[in-house]
């Protein structure tokens, strides 16, 4: 089905990404760029969705929701407050909404489980990483995971209180920091998303490594623009004989 998509995006002139990782082929997933619909319109343009997509009240948070079947009408009904949303259900479409912030992606290497994150500094070092995982329940080694497209090392200029929310807890955080004057670093988020999952034995991680604020033709960018454009990270369980 992955290759499907690819081909439907290809067909109406979409440029959006379909992520090359070793996540199983039942997960499926795109992440859209300014080509076509923004924000909750994805479905609007793109009808390969098996359902409307659940999106999230995002806060910058830690807390995660699981989507279940008994619960898909109040979720679609009213948006969860959460930063992370997982399932087991197949034909569920997960959804975050990013702007410079990190979409990731996660799966358990037997497709049973699929979660998305939302994941910006302040959600990072949190632990948005380590609560989804605890919410998908299984093993960190049986996991892969996709770093999206996000505001990228040479863009990310940050002050002491992002240094301090990480290096005061993990002194080796710092090689995520580049000095850039005084009380100025420039942060490697997805470097530090890495990092943030090795400690916890996710080592299978796929970066996409676009970076939202340079690119400007192809993706929103709160920081550049001041405005509301927002990319979608979407992802679902295919049925077993559609994967």
């Amino acid at each position: 089905m992955t290759a499907r998509l690819v081909d439907e995006l290809a067909a109406r002139r979409l440029d959006w990404i379909v992520p090359a990782w070793n996540g199983p082929a039942r997960v499926q997933a795109l992440f859209t760029t300014r080509t076509g619909a923004t924000s909750a319109g994805v479905t609007a343009t793109l009808d390969v969705l098996p359902s409307e997509p659940v999106w999230l009240v995002q806060v910058h948070g830690r807390d995660v929701v699981e989507i279940d079947e008994p619960m898909l009408d109040g979720v679609q009904a009213t948006r969860p407050r959460a930063d992370a949303a997982v399932t087991r259900v197949s034909g569920v479409v997960l959804a975050v909404q990013t702007a410079d912030c990190l979409p990731v992606l996660f799966a358990d290497r037997a497709g049973s489980v699929i979660a998305v994150a939302h994941a910006g500094w302040r959600g990072l070092a949190a632990g948005v990483l380590e609560a989804t995982l605890a919410a998908m329940r299984v093993p960190a080694t049986d996991l892969s995971v996709w770093l999206g497209p996000a505001i990228g090392p040479r863009a990310f200029e940050v002050g002491p209180d992002v240094y301090a929310a990480y290096c005061d807890t993990d002194p080796g955080a710092a090689n995520c920091f580049s000095p850039l004057r005084e009380g100025k670093w420039l942060a490697d988020l997805s470097g530090l998303a890495r990092r943030r999952l090795a400690s916890i034995g996710v080592h299978d991680v796929t970066v996409d490594g676009s970076c939202t604020y340079t690119d400007s033709g192809r993706f929103f960018s709160y920081r550049r623009d001041k405005q509301g454009g927002r990319m979608a990270l979407v992802a679902w369980l295919a049925d077993h004989d559609a994967a």
